[in-house]
């Protein structure tokens, strides 16, 4: 596999910070632009972030004197330095959306941490495990847009990573109703303990626009390509209820899901511990060994082992039981930091990788 040229638009946040300590010597991307607003153009990259570099590692000593380049007026400079740009800014949705046109109309491929074009039609959400064939689109994206390579691939919102793919390997038995209460760390806020102190021995019981992500992007990424365009699945039918908790990273779900029959727990447990999608049979260098994990209340480990556990989820971290109203319910945990903010977004360039449509 060839080195790929690749930038970071909004690369001062805590999300493009987290795009550089994910990329730093990655066996397949070099990073060779950085971008930010017009307020961190021209200085360098350490200079630009100053003392709000919010990462437990060392900036990349690689990245640290890279000058930071304008990602609205430099757009021309920065696809001539890249293959394809990953992209998480701080910007309204009508402008996230331009912005991110424009660097595909220039032929450079957007992998977006971005919500802004998670409900266009043809515009792929992909969790690498689960919809890897919603690539496809990309063929109908470029028509759209009349360009040769670009295009835009988002990721999907961190919350219903921690649910959604321990509900996937049970697609097929009939799912009809999903509950799911969602733990969500401060990260996922841009946020650290020493930046949110009003979340210390707290809980935030309503996340503004999260319930609705939970309940509507799950939608898409089990739905199928038609046309021009991926129409949404129609069912399960999808309840969520999002909190913020302090937690640093990892997002939590306690999850009661219906069948349109009883469905043993053993059945359950042998799906998950059995599962693989394309991102492990492509053997993708941030993709899990084993994406799914089972414990029991005997052999969980402690939460802070669990975000380390290969990278993958955990489920089921207390028993996993028949409930009265729903058929089971369980908890589960999405439980490192390269499942949720910008980790998605590698893992699926990876794949996009693989698959050729960043060549």
């Amino acid at each position: 596999m060839r080195k790929y040229k690749v930038g970071i638009i909004g690369a001062t946040g805590m999300v493009g910070q987290r795009f550089a300590t994910l990329l730093e010597n990655h066996p397949w991307f070099e990073v060779h632009a950085l971008a930010a607003s017009s307020r961190s153009a021209g200085k360098t990259y350490a200079e630009a972030v100053g003392n709000r570099w919010a990462m437990t590692t060392p900036m990349p000593e690689s990245m640290a004197s890279m000058v930071v380049m304008d990602a609205t007026a430099d757009v021309e400079k920065i696809t001539s330095l890249v293959d394809f740009v990953f992209c998480a800014v701080d910007m309204k949705k009508d402008e996230i959306r331009a912005l991110e046109e424009t660097y595909a109309k220039a032929e450079c491929p957007v992998i977006s941490n971005n919500s802004a074009h998670r409900g266009t039609p043809d515009v792929p959400m992909i969790i690498p495990e689960i919809n890897a064939d919603h690539a496809e689109i990309i063929h109908a994206q470029r028509k759209r847009l009349g360009t040769k390579r670009g295009f835009i691939a988002v990721k999907s919102n961190c919350s219903l990573q921690s649910y959604v793919p321990a509900i996937h390997p049970l697609m097929d038995l009939g799912v009809t109703k999903v509950l799911a209460c969602t733990y969500q760390a401060i990260s996922g806020a841009g946020k650290t303990f020493a930046t949110f102190p009003d979340i210390v021995d707290n809980v935030i019981p309503f996340i503004g626009g999260e319930e609705e992500k939970s309940e509507q992007e799950p939608m898409k990424i089990w739905g199928h390509i038609e046309g021009d365009q991926i129409v949404n699945a129609s069912s399960p039918s999808i309840t969520a209820q999002c909190l913020r908790v302090p937690v640093s990273d990892g997002h939590t779900a306690a999850v009661f899901a219906s069948f349109e029959k009883k469905i043993p727990l053993e059945e359950i447990i042998r799906r998950w511990e059995s599962y693989k999608g394309p991102a492990q049979e492509l053997n993708l260098p941030s993709a899990p060994k084993q994406f799914l994990h089972y414990f029991t209340e005997d052999n969980r480990p402690q939460a802070k082992l669990d975000r380390n556990l290969e990278n993958g989820m955990a489920v089921s971290i207390g028993r996993l039981r028949p409930d009265t109203q729903y058929d089971i319910k369980f908890v589960c945990l999405s439980h490192n930091t390269l499942r949720g903010a910008a980790g998605g977004a590698v893992l699926m360039a990876e794949l996009l990788c693989a698959k050729g449509y960043l060549d």
